[in-house]
């Protein structure tokens, strides 16, 4: 609910994936992924954008900022499963 707390989180437990909104109040998801991108420990890891922004701005931000995906909301169960069994190198946008 909370870009920092989202932050401090994924700092203290390393996770392999990061699902994350765009619209956080205190740091946006987009800052949240910049900060993770920078931290040395979570580089790997694979940063999914889970957002109702969907312009062509707001993906490309996305991309800028280090996400690895831009999945839209609601998202399907299938989708995620796909998207978990995926390399972090497949496509960007589902």
């Amino acid at each position: 609910h909370d870009g920092i707390v989202a932050l401090e989180k994924a700092k203290s437990s390393s996770p392999d994936v990061v699902f994350l909104d765009i619209g956080l109040p205190g740091m946006d998801g987009y800052q949240v992924a910049r900060a993770i991108r920078a931290e040395a420990g979570l580089a790997q890891t694979m940063l999914v954008a889970l957002t109702g922004y969907g312009t062509d701005e707001a993906k490309r931000k996305s991309a800028e900022a280090g996400f690895n995906h831009h999945l839209l909301k609601p998202v399907s169960l299938e989708t995620v499963e796909s998207l978990l069994l995926m390399d972090s190198s497949g496509s960007f946008e589902a």
